[in-house]
Formats: structure tokens, C-alpha cells, sequence
């Protein structure tokens, strides 16, 4: 597989600072995120240059799949603000994709719920 490969860095960004996590998540390649997941030392919450991270991509663009497979990842922050403040939820909304922003608020909810109970 090319990424076994010691020249390929999965982190690489392009111009735009973004990588293929970024790339694949926008475009709703599930099993890509998958795959760049397991890669050691992979940035699951990466800025690009104008801020957003893997998971606002995907939420902005609907890909529901990924935002559950993303948001299952430890050291994603599903509130994480891009340059803008603009937090991965606020994509949602502005892109009209009400399911990636109902599986946003639950996690919200949900963590809210458990920070609770260790008190």
C-alpha cells in the first residue's frame, strides 16, 4: 500500500494546509478516513489555513458517516473553532445538513451528561 511507504506522510498539506483526512472527509470517503486514521502520528484534528478541521469538512459538506467515524476518534473536539470561531456544529447548520448537526448537538448532550456524573 502506498502509505506503508517511508516517503508518503499521510500529515503532508497542500497549499491550502489541507491533507488527505481533510480531502476524504469532505468528499464522504469513509473507509479513506478509516484507513488514515490507523497511520501513526495522523492529525485527526488539523487545522487548514483558514481554519477548519477534518470534522468541520465533513459536517459542512454532510457526510454523516465520516462526522460519526470522526467524532469516535480521540482528540477530535467536536467544538473546535476555526480562525473564524466558527465551531464545527455552525458548519452544519449553514450547509442545511440537519442530521450531521443533530449527531453534533447528541455528542454535546451526551458529554454534557457524563461530565455530570464524575461530579
Amino acid at each position: 500500500m502506498l502509505l506503508g511507504g517511508e516517503e508518503v506522510n499521510p500529515n503532508k498539506s497542500d497549499n491550502s494546509g489541507r491533507t488527505p483526512l481533510s480531502y476524504a472527509a469532505s468528499s464522504g470517503y469513509g473507509e479513506v478516513v478509516l484507513v488514515l486514521l490507523e497511520c501513526e502520528g495522523v492529525n485527526s484534528d488539523k487545522l487548514d489555513n483558514m481554519g477548519p478541521t477534518p470534522l468541520s469538512h465533513a459536517t459542512g459538506d454532510g457526510q454523516q458517516v465520516v462526522v460519526e467515524i470522526l467524532l469516535l476518534q480521540e482528540g477530535v473536539d467536536h467544538n473546535k473553532p476555526d480562525k473564524e470561531g466558527r465551531a464545527p456544529l455552525s458548519y452544519a447548520t449553514r450547509g442545511g445538513h440537519k442530521l450531521c448537526a443533530r449527531i453534533l448537538f447528541w455528542r454535546v448532550v451526551l458529554n454534557i451528561d457524563s461530565q455530570a456524573n464524575n461530579l
